[in-house]
Formats: C-alpha cells, structure tokens, sequence
C-alpha cells in the first residue's frame, strides 16, 4: 500500500519490568496517536529504541499487527544494520501484510555514496516488494545522503525508493523529485517544508503532540491562518534541549509510570533535568494531564 503525506509519529516502545518488550503497550501506544489525529505511526525508529530491541521481539510485535485495523497507518523501521537482518524483517512484515518500511543505512562503519547504494540496490532485489523511506540521519548513522544519491536511488528503483525523512535537514529545502515524499525531522520545519512542497514530519515529539501538530499540517492545506505553530515549534524547541528519548520517556511518565522504564544505556532524565523540562513546558502552557490520554 502507498505511504501517504502527513504528519507521522516516529513511536516510542513501551518495556516490561523486566526490560523486555511491552507489545501489547506498544501497539497501544501508536494507535492513540493515530486516534488522536496523526496520519500513521513508525514502529522501530531511533525514537522506539530499534537498535536495542531483539529481532524476535519486533517479530513477534509485527505478527500481532496483521489483523491490526489500523495497520494501513503503521510503517516498520527495521533498526538493523546486517544487510540480511533488514531483508529478513522486512519480507517478515510484508508477510504480515506491511509492505512500507523507514529505513537507515548502517552505523558505525564508513563509507560513501557507492556503500550506500549498494546497499539499498541489494534491499531492493531481495525485497522487491517494499516501500522505503530513506532515513537520513548522520547524527547516529555517520552517513549523510548528498542530493545526487536520492535522485540516483529514486530513479533506479522508483517502485521501491518512495521517500525521505531528513533528520539532517541538508536536503528538505532543495531536493525536487516528482513524485517523491519528503518528510523533515521535526515540527520546527513542518510548516517551512509544507511551503516548500514537502509532504509533512515524521517527528519524534508527535508522541505527545499529535493533535498540534496535525492541526498545523490540516490549516496549511484549507489554507486557514496558522493558530498553532508557534506553539507546537516552542514545544519542539523544548525537548531538543534534551536527548529526546530520555525527554519523551520522562514525560508521558508522569501520566503513566510504565514509561519509566528505559533500554539500556538511555536512562531518563536526572530529576533536575525533568524539573527544567516540565518548567518550561508549563510555561507554554503543555501539561502531560492535558496532552495525553490515560
């Protein structure tokens, strides 16, 4: 199934006492995102901790999703940097009736625009029937897309090579491609990448401000005047003081204690810190009490 524009959430995972994956918690999780007015929800990004997560435990949460009724909305990150561990989880998916997929290219090791499209090209005659998203992040990647690799993937594998989320943001403002979904990183540049042609976000703070945020996405298109952008990019600006999954963990902790719990080595927030965070939050008026639901 084709991956829409709009505003989309990169999911937080949700652990079980014993640090182990909380699937019934997770699906949970992304579902109220989309109920509360988010286009569709990314299971397995860097926000959901993919690269901490076992292979098994994102099986077995990809099999609970097949009957899912909101599974049109859902895309599968799969968090692994073995070539064959990528293949292996997305023909898994699209056994399970999801066939679009966020996908970085590996960390750590170095290489440049030929590794990185040997590797797509190889994802892409393995899994012919997938739908990828580029993941350009050299934050935690160590590679950075250059404008002449998307356009040399996108034309090559057109079928397959669908979009772009830009956690980089050296490509959001001057990538033209037809046909081709552009989302940027964060909500600082929703509203600039929409004027610019873009097809929305794919945020980590869309877990907890989904509806902002897609109120901002839904006045652009009626061409309505901006309400609440400023908000939303204030919010933004807030937690991108903080490492943002620490920040995410710390804050829907305070509705729900299950989110204390947080993969190794992330930890939450140091109690100054969180007093800092909610401090400013509480200043824009943004209380967890309000923005999420029980």
């Amino acid at each position: 199934m084709a991956i829409k524009k709009g505003v989309y959430a990169a999911s937080m995972s949700i652990f079980n006492q014993d640090l182990s994956l909380d699937i019934e918690s997770t699906i949970k999780h992304s579902e109220r995102l989309i109920k509360e007015g988010l286009h569709g929800a990314i299971f397995f990004g860097s926000t959901g901790c993919a690269q901490l997560i076992s292979s098994k435990e994102k099986k077995i949460l990809i099999n609970k999703l097949n009957k899912n009724k909101l599974k049109d909305h859902f895309i599968i990150g799969t968090g692994a940097n073995a070539l064959n561990e990528n293949v292996e989880l997305m023909k898994h998916s699209i056994s399970n009736g999801i066939d679009r997929f966020l996908l970085m290219p590996p960390a750590y090791y170095k290489y440049d625009d030929k590794g990185a499209y040997s590797f797509y090209a190889n994802v892409v005659q393995k899994v012919p029937e997938s739908k990828i998203i580029l993941y350009n992040f050299e934050k935690l990647s160590g590679y950075k897309f250059s404008v002449q690799i998307v356009e040399k993937l996108a034309k090559d594998f057109p079928q397959q090579i669908v979009g772009l989320k830009d956690s980089t943001y050296n490509l959001y403002e001057v990538l033209k491609i037809p046909n081709f979904l552009i989302f940027s990183g964060s909500e600082t540049k929703l509203l600039k990448g929409l004027e610019l042609g873009n097809s929305g976000i794919i945020s980590a703070i869309c877990n907890v401000t989904a509806s902002l945020a897609r109120k901002v996405y839904d006045d652009f298109n009626n061409k309505k005047k901006q309400t609440f952008n400023e908000k939303l990019c204030a919010i933004r600006k807030v937690f991108d003081n903080y490492n943002l999954i620490s920040g995410l963990h710390s804050f829907m902790s305070f509705e729900n204690e299950k989110y204390k719990r947080i993969l190794p080595p992330l930890s939450l927030l140091s109690e100054p810190q969180q007093k800092e965070m909610m401090s400013k939050l509480k200043e824009l008026e943004f209380f967890p009490e309000k923005n999420i639901a029980a």
